[in-house]
This record gives structure tokens, sequence and C-alpha cells, in this order.
């Protein structure tokens, strides 16, 4: 089969994306993945056909608009409706590529965040909603992941998924200009597709309320090809299982002194620190670090993980799946906070005892950040509880799950661990 698959947002929702393509492709499938051009090298690194279009989400998260809405979430409209009249065109422009890759696929699978259900009414047996956070489908077994800091009532979990609802109604008027320009009618109803969810039941079980047609299929990673480049590698052989600390791909407040805080660590603790710099950590910031701190661009995950003692990062899923199937404990410290799905993984996380309790980044301080280090050094049941997940979770295959979905075959065992 011809295999578009289409994404959008921060490395986390491209990654797990162009793991399962690859996986399609070794099956025999053509794939081609379209997502922001500044992911070119990371799709082509799985040896998959690329399409980029210029919705580029690091550059928007760097803009100021963008700067607006994380220094005030709660003031979401205004900072929205500036992003809206940024975003615009970008949005038409993807939104073109998507339905001409679209229309030559047999299949399409696509994030949420592509709005390619505006157009999935002109050939919905294509069209399959790949997702790895559940935040588009109401359910009244948990609260929508982006809204679950807020601490609603739990009657009121259904409701939540409305939000998400409204933040993509943003988008009506240039989903319909670009209806216009592809010659559709601008008056269309969205069809009931399939969803498969890249998610694992032992994290998360799929709500008893979902559809008959939506699957979560366990978590879409596998090996990764990459080895760990020999600086780092002599660096982990030269004592003890260092800590781990990345906050991912997302900008956060420079009210935070980061080296101040890994430094204190390093020392507080006696340990040796390896930081991943991600787009959150400036070049300049890299000098302020002591020696037994070890800073890297990037290293594979599953390569990396299994070396380490613990793992501080900003609480995305791909990377809480990475310390789950490595067996290692966490401290999630959410970038996005109140809104964003990262606290919601983390409390997850903290409830079946293989991490802290999750500590946004905005409300660090020196106290409370030792603190909840400390619990993740010290405490011994998270470290055995992490290994007896990892055991369990190495029992399921989310990438086969999901192919057999999509290739229509024991659509039934998808939901069975």
């Amino acid at each position: 089969m011809r295999i578009a698959i289409l994404t959008l947002g921060t490395r986390g929702d491209v990654q797990p994306y162009a793991v399962l393509g690859k996986a399609l492709k070794d099956k025999g499938h053509d794939v081609v993945l379209s997502t922001a051009k500044n992911f070119q090298n990371l799709v082509e690194s799985y040896e998959l056909d690329f399409v980029p279009v210029d919705l580029d989400f690091q550059e928007l998260v760097n803009s100021k608009e963008a700067g607006d809405l994380m220094k005030n979430p709660l003031n979401a409209i205004r900072s929205a409706n500036n992003l809206k009249k940024m975003m615009a065109p970008l949005v038409q422009d993807a939104l073109r590529t998507f339905f001409d890759l679209s229309k030559n696929s047999d299949k399409v699978l696509f994030h949420i965040k592509t709005l390619a259900d505006s157009f999935a009414d002109q050939f919905p047996e294509k069209m399959i909603i790949a997702n790895v956070v559940p935040a588009s489908q109401p359910t009244s077994a948990f609260p929508n992941p982006v809204f679950s800091a807020l601490s609603l009532p739990s009657f009121l979990n259904k409701l939540t998924f409305k939000l998400t609802e409204l933040g993509l109604r943003m988008w009506k008027k240039p989903i319909q200009e670009f209806r216009q320009t592809v010659g559709l009618p601008n008056k269309f109803r969205k069809p009931d597709l399939m969803s498969i969810y890249g998610i694992s039941e032992l994290v998360l079980r799929k709500p008893d309320d979902f559809p008959r047609n939506s699957f979560f299929t366990g978590f879409w990673s596998t090996d990764s090809s990459s080895e760990l480049g020999q600086d780092l590698t002599e660096f982990l052989a030269n004592g003890n299982p260092p800590l781990l600390i990345t906050f991912g791909s997302m900008p956060f407040s420079k009210k935070i002194n980061i080296p101040n805080l890994v430094n204190m660590i390093s020392e507080d603790l006696d340990t040796r620190i390896i930081v991943v710099k991600g787009w959150g950590i400036s070049d300049a910031e890299i000098s302020n670090f002591n020696r037994g701190i070890k800073v890297i661009d990037s290293a594979p995950y599953d390569k990396l993980f299994p070396l380490v003692r613990a793992v501080i990062h900003h609480g995305g899923i791909g990377t809480i799946a990475a310390c789950l199937k490595a067996g290692k404990p966490f401290l999630t410290c959410p970038v996005l906070h109140p809104l964003g799905d990262q606290f919601f993984w983390g409390k997850i996380a903290y409830d079946k005892g293989v991490a802290q309790y999750p500590l946004p980044l905005k409300k660090i301080t020196p106290d409370n950040f030792l603190k909840s280090v400390r619990g993740l050094f010290n405490n011994n049941d998270l470290y055995v509880n992490a290994e007896l997940f990892a055991k369990h979770l190495s029992m399921e295959n989310g990438i086969n799950n999901a192919i057999d979905i999509i290739e229509g075959k024991a659509i039934g065992r998808a939901n069975k661990q």
C-alpha cells in the first residue's frame, strides 16, 4: 500500500510516527511522511520519503506570540488570536500539501493537529486518526490530558474535551478557504473515523466509553540504529551511572537558572550528570556546568537510558515510554503548566510507583527541586517498581499491533496485553 503519514508539532509529535512509518516500510509498504521542514533529517534518518510543510513549531514556540501564551496561559484567548493571524496562511498551505498526498495514497494516518479531518469526508475509508495523546476523544474515565493539571471535579471529565474542540474551531476560516481553493464545498461533516493511539494500556487503560473503532496499540517505539558517541560512551564508563536531565524540545522561562540547579544537585548528591540540551538550554549556559556534567545535543534514548541511574525530564509521553522501557525511575518537570499533557503523564507514573510527583518547571525552587531529586535517588521502591514495569512492557509490541490494524488484520488483538 501507499501510506501517507501526516503530523505536526515538536519532536515528540514526529518521532513515533517516523518509527511507525519505518516499520510499515519494512513490511513492504510505500511510506511518505509529511511534517514541518525542520524535521527533514529526523524523518530521512528512518529512510522514509519526506514532504515538508512550513509549519515549523520550533519557530512558533520561539515567537513572541507563543512567549506571551507561555507567560500567561490563562490569558489564552488573546494569545491564541495573535498566533492565529500568524499561522493561518501556513495552515492553509499545509492542508493543501496534506490533501494532495492523501488523494494519492491508499491509507492516511494523521495526527489531529494536522486538521486532516477537515477533508476526510472525501475519502473516509482511507483515513485513520493516529495520536499518542488522547486529547480529542471525549471520555468520562479521565480529564482531557491537556487540562488535567487544573484539578477539575471528575464529573466534568467529558466536558474538558470540548476545550480541545473549541481550540480546533479557531481554524474554521482557514479550513473553509482551503476547501474553496481545492474545489470542495464549504459545508461538510467530519466522518466517524477509526483511531489508533500509540499508548500502552499498562500505563493508561482504554476507556470503556471509547468507540469500538478506537484502539490503544502499545507504544510506538523500537530499537534505534544509532549508537552512542565515543565521548559519551567514555563518560558513562568512567564512574557510577549518572543522572540524566532533559527538558525536551520546548523553550522555558529564563528565570530558571538551570546550570545553578544542576550544579547544586551534582554536589549535594555527589553524582555525575548528563544534560541533553534540547531547545531550552542555550549554548552560553553550557560553560556554566561543572566538570562532572556532560552536555550533549542528542542521543538514542533506547541506548542511553539503560545506562543511567534515573531521569529528570519534561514529561512528554515519548520520554516517559523510554524511561519505562529502560526500567528507570524519573521525575517529571512539566514545561507546559497548567496547560499541556506533561503533568497528566507524570501523575500517572507517580500513581504507578515509578516516578516522583511532578514538579512543574515554573514552580521549581532550589529547595523543592533538591527535595524531589533526593526522593528520586533514595526511594528504592521506585527502582524495584520501574524494573518490574519494564518486564511487563517488554511483552507487548505496539508497532506490530498498529500495523495489524492498519493492514486490517487481527484488530481484536490490539487491545490485549
